[in-house]
């Protein structure tokens, strides 16, 4: 799959103000939810569900520009290079992509009226929720998509790194083959965040296998830690949710 986004025509679109001038990013805040696994293995049901009903009613709200669901696979669990005690048992990920954290509220209202219709049958048990301000974009060349819309990139999954400590330049991830490019964002207080204030987390946007790409990520994450202040709390692969794929990738 990388080698058909390098062989991608022309010009990277963030090297061309032409095109820069119709239009930037107007998201700048992410809502990441951190879940273990189901407790009685119905991720497959639950992932349908998810995906059918409960992520597709959150588009509605205008506030919201984007969402990626992505999951843990046994395999990827093997493939980390960090985990903290506390994430260790990070199954799934749901990432909503915000224009700013004003979008809550509703987000909030709209969960409780599903909740009230009797629309929300799966509970995972949450291991984290951050609210997340974003900071840095950043897309590979070869990518040629610029860095304001990775988003909607059709990604075969995400590289997830959240650090504490010294903020780290991102250069040298995206030279790492596989990753199309790179979005980090700062964790904010909020009264429905549980991340640490000031935890930073870096979205690798991934057109290349999960597996590949961590492969050739660890000893460059390995390199970042070992030189810089940065404390890992997570670096893990996860493949994206395949629409009616339910059981592709499960943990």
């Amino acid at each position: 799959m990388a080698a058909q986004v390098m062989d991608l025509p022309g010009t990277p679109s963030d090297q061309v103000p032409e095109i820069l001038a119709t239009g930037r990013s107007d998201v700048g805040a992410l809502f990441i939810s951190m879940a273990e696994k189901h407790p009685e293995g119905a991720d497959a049901e639950y992932l349908r569900w998810h995906s059918l009903d409960h992520r597709t009613e959150q588009m509605r709200l205008q506030s919201i520009r984007s969402t990626l669901r992505v999951v843990s696979t046994p395999a990827c669990r093997d493939a980390r290079a960090a985990q903290s005690e506390q994430l260790r048992d990070t199954d799934h990920v749901m990432i909503y992509f915000f224009r700013s954290v004003d979008g809550l509220d509703e987000f909030n209202a709209l969960s409780d009226g599903l909740r009230d219709a009797g629309r929300s049958p799966f509970i995972l048990n949450p291991l984290e929720r951050g609210v997340y301000n974003v900071s840095e974009r950043a897309a590979a060349p070869r990518a040629k998509a610029g860095c304001d819309v990775l988003p909607w990139l059709p990604v075969q999954g995400v590289y997830l790194l959240i650090e504490q400590g010294e903020a780290v330049a991102n250069d040298d991830l995206l030279a790492v083959d596989g990753v199309a490019g790179t979005w980090s964002a700062t964790a904010q207080s909020h009264p429905f965040a549980t991340a640490s204030e000031g935890q930073r987390i870096t979205l690798c946007f991934l057109d290349d296998d999960p597996l590949r790409v961590a492969e050739k990520i660890t000893p460059v994450l390995q390199r970042r830690w070992q030189t810089s202040a940065a404390i890992p709390q997570l670096a893990a692969p996860f493949y994206t949710v395949i629409p009616w794929q339910w059981d592709r990738y499960l943990p």
